[in-house]
């Protein structure tokens, strides 16, 4: 794991300039056709109208979908999907791999995820400033919203091959479209393996090594002051490289 890490730390670093960067998170909805009568108030949520089931995923520049999370009834939204997800059960139990970053010149112990403004202001997560002001800011939030595209052209693309996905699931039990999601995931990962697009193709794992995680993990993750710290950093690094961004965030 280690090894997947610091690769796609050097890929998201050579092409968004940003240290640290794991990917990109986002929630999307898979329509449930044949949803029982009785479960339809917990799935459909008001601007969507029908029943949903939501898909969380991390994805990097490859569209390599590095973590995904399935089942949560479409009434929520991505906070209340984050709260249940397991995304952290790896920092939290001790079995996470050690991947620390350095960005202007300041130490980080976890990498981090890009996020848009629903998402809470956590240390793992970095997020466009609302209104930026500066220069630097301006071409940070391009760049910050172009390279948060990886996970929803991902999303896309899963979608768009499998067209299971893109239709209303038929399935008449969750068990069922879990097994469908999951596989078309699956497959959706070794084809960009076979393509030879795969920023790491291969699986290298750690020695079973289990650290002592601090007793305040969760306030770690959770911490604001680190989070405007790293944005800021990020700002200050992309301000630094005097980097010129398009909209579509080509260099």
């Amino acid at each position: 794991m280690s090894h997947d890490v610091s690769r796609i730390y050097a890929a998201h670093e050579a092409r968004w300039h940003f240290p640290g960067m794991l990917g990109s998170i986002n929630c999307t909805h898979i329509e449930w056709k044949n949803c029982l009568r009785e479960l339809r108030g917990a799935y459909v949520r008001g601007d969507i109208k029908r029943p949903t089931i939501i898909l969380e995923a991390v994805a990097s520049n490859d569209l390599w979908i590095w973590h995904s999370y399935f089942g949560v009834p479409g009434s929520n939204n991505n906070i209340t999907v984050l709260h249940t997800s397991p995304l952290f059960q790896t920092v939290t139990d001790g079995t996470a791999p050690f991947s620390p970053f350095y960005v202007n010149g300041r130490y980080y112990r976890q990498g981090f995820f890009l996020v848009d403004g629903i998402y809470p202001s956590w240390s793992v997560f970095v997020k466009a400033p609302s209104i930026p002001v500066e220069a630097k800011e301006i071409v940070f939030k391009k760049l910050q919203e172009s390279a948060r595209k990886d996970v929803e052209r991902a999303f896309g693309v899963l979608k768009g091959r499998w067209g299971i996905l893109h239709r209303p699931v038929r399935a008449m039990n969750k068990k069922a479209i879990h097994s469908i999601v999951y596989a078309c995931i699956i497959l959706h990962n070794l084809i960009i393996k076979e393509d030879e697009r795969a920023i790491s193709p291969d699986w290298v794992p750690d020695p079973p090594i289990h650290v002592q995680v601090p007793q305040n993990i969760q306030q770690e993750l959770r911490d604001e002051e680190t989070h405007f710290r790293l944005r800021y950093d990020l700002i200050e690094l992309v301000g630094s490289l005097g980097l010129e961004f398009h909209e579509s965030g080509e260099e």
